[in-house]
């Protein structure tokens, strides 16, 4: 998983790039780097097309769309937001905490707030966005009071092996969704294809550009997976002006699943930011509730504060930066820059902002360093100008990526000692939940309560972290939110 140093490549130990990132120090080169970047962006672009489709579809309690009116959503305003606060922020991540991690409106986090925030009567779009402002706001207290940093440091290393490797599971899953490979079947949970089968075009730009990436990893070729994205791009391209296939939205059954790649008008487009400061901070108190703001601000923070927790570990393992209680370097500066992000997203009213697991896609690239994260977050910038040419590398094409690095933080579960019961039970449930759950906090929750339960059983209560007994009461709650609000009538 390292990337051999090309001497001719490496930068001279004086260059100021070289120092400032420490790419010599950690084994990577300026052009691993550049190709790390590249790579984790192409495997997250897909959240410039489909934020705007998750926040735009829904209107706020008012009946108002997000950017627009009655209406409709302003798309091309949401997709540009969501490009601009990604980039400043995954630049940020790069230039202050120097880790290979990009960050962007999170999934899950948006369909929280367009389908459960900002759908409650009389809360506007405005008011919504507050709550996420607040979320972030408290996150980032908790990380400059040392309370975040303190919890993940609290954490036994095997969990945080199973953390990484149930992520692995989870994007693994993820990428086979995105191409359509596995899908929800009639009877079953999940098939193979939409009909227990394969077909259909993009399918095929799928298993060649995974048959392409695995054939050049095992070869050892240097930018393996960054050839194969641009590959497949060109097949999905060529496929498209030949066949004209459609997107599943547009209702071609075995259509692209999210873009078509093809170029419609000028590849250049002028963005509008004019979303950006649209929060209202304490607007929803007013609307709903002391009580129900409160909830809501919880169950965003608690999926928030341990996506991120997993994510660093994730990407940590994959690129050798952990040590040996596995902490990241420089996890403090992490945490506050995916906390700013959070409340930047808010505030920029395209949800909250975290740090995205694809990214240790660039780190199977060869991506060590902060420098990788602002390559990512340049090209993220330069997307808000030339979003048509993003939407040309379709979800197939950047799936393969995502298969091949699950593997690789799979090869990590050979660091859990599967003989001892007391941590290998909530090792395998951390790990088996993730992508059963589709959900990183669900894993990592389930993991935690079955930590405690099993050493309460044993009698070693002196073994449970004060820090996981106020872990495990926070998942408790988390798990249960529905029935309490029930209970409190909110």
């Amino acid at each position: 998983m390292t990337t051999t140093t090309d001497e001719r490549e490496a930068p001279p130990r004086s260059s100021g790039i070289d120092r400032f990132f420490k790419i010599t120090e950690r084994g990577s080169t300026i052009g691993a780097e550049i190709r790390g970047g590249l790579v984790t962006f192409f495997a997250m672009s897909y959240i410039i097309i489909l934020n705007p489709i998750i926040l735009g579809t829904a209107p706020d309690g008012t009946g108002q769309f997000l950017g627009g009116g009655a209406d409709g959503a302003n798309f091309p305003m949401i997709a540009a937001t969501t490009a601009l606060v990604a980039g400043v922020m995954t630049i940020a991540m790069g230039v202050f905490a120097n880790y290979p991690m990009a960050l962007a409106a999170g999934l899950g986090l948006n369909a929280v707030v367009a389908f459960t925030i900002a759908s409650i009567p009389e809360v506007t779009w405005a008011d919504a966005m507050g709550i996420v402002v607040i979320e972030g706001l408290i996150i980032l207290v908790l990380v400059l009071t040392g309370f975040r940093e303190a919890v993940f440091r609290a954490v036994p290393v095997e969990l945080k092996t199973a953390i990484s490797v149930g992520i692995g599971l989870f994007i693994a899953l993820v990428g086979l969704v995105n191409a359509g490979f596995v899908a929800a079947g009639g009877g079953t949970p999940l098939q193979l294809g939409a009909t227990g089968s394969l077909a259909g075009w993009p399918i095929l730009v799928f298993v060649v550009g995974l048959v392409l990436m695995i054939v050049l990893w095992v070869r050892k070729v240097r930018g393996a997976i960054l050839i194969s994205i641009l590959a497949a791009t060109v097949l999905a391209v060529v496929i498209q002006a030949v066949a004209g296939v459609g997107t599943k939205g547009a209702g071609a059954a075995n259509g692209w699943n999210l873009n078509a790649p093809e170029l419609d008008g000028s590849p250049v487009a002028v963005p509008d930011f004019g979303l950006l400061g649209q929060f209202s901070l304490l607007g929803s108190i007013e609307k709903v509730g002391i009580v129900t703001v409160v909830l809501l601000v919880f169950s965003l923070l608690l999926a928030d504060f341990f996506d991120t927790m997993g994510t660093m570990v994730a990407v940590g393992a994959e690129g050798k930066l952990l040590d040996e209680t596995g902490n990241p370097p420089k996890s403090r500066a992490i945490l506050i820059v995916d906390s700013v992000a959070a409340a930047a997203g808010g505030a920029a009213s395209v949800s909250s902002n975290t740090s995205y697991v694809e990214s240790t896609t660039g780190v199977g690239e060869g991506a060590r360093t902060g420098l990788a994260a602002v390559v990512t977050g340049i090209a993220f910038l330069l997307a808000t100008f030339l979003s048509p040419l993003v939407a040309l590398v379709p979800s197939e094409a950047a799936a393969p990526a995502l298969v091949l690095v699950g593997f690789l933080m799979m090869t990590q579960i050979t660091g859990i000692k599967w003989t001892n019961v007391e941590v290998a039970i909530p090792a395998f449930l951390t790990i088996a939940l993730m992508p059963f759950t589709y959900s990183i906090t669900a894993g990592i929750g389930a993991g935690f309560l079955a930590f405690v339960v099993i050493k309460l059983a044993l009698g070693k209560v002196k073994a449970i972290h004060p820090l996981m007994w106020v872990s495990a009461v926070a998942f408790i709650i988390y798990f249960t939110l529905d029935p309490i609000s029930d209970a409190l009538g909110v």
